[in-house]
């Protein structure tokens, strides 16, 4: 009976061991509540400007959100508009010309 479990491994007894090593972290994020260190990160703030900080969890950007109450009237109104679908132009009348192309049907040979 030793034998055949040895023969079978581990996983017969319902022992399994994990190899916890280096590459365990680069199949995930690494699940923390506080990180030690702080990390260069851009704060982009509602106008456009942007700073660098010291961030706790490691982000490249963190982009502030606009505030629409902050705004001019005539501010709210170009943003709205931005926000809507463009139109397609349609012609609605064609051009009429005098463009004969038999004439030119000589210089094709």
């Amino acid at each position: 009976m030793i034998a055949l479990l040895a023969r079978i491994g581990n996983s017969a007894t319902g022992l399994r061991s994990r190899n916890l090593n280096c590459w365990t972290a680069a199949i995930t994020r690494k699940h923390r509540a506080v990180y030690e260190r702080t990390y260069p990160t851009t704060l982009v703030f509602s106008d456009g400007s942007s700073i660098e900080i010291q961030y706790h969890e490691p982000r490249k950007i963190i982009v502030l959100p606009l505030n629409l109450a902050e705004l001019t009237e005539a501010e709210q109104k170009k943003r709205l508009e931005m926000r809507k679908p463009k139109t397609k132009v349609v012609l609605a009348e064609e051009i009429e010309d005098s463009f004969d192309e038999n004439r030119y049907l000589n210089f094709n040979k």
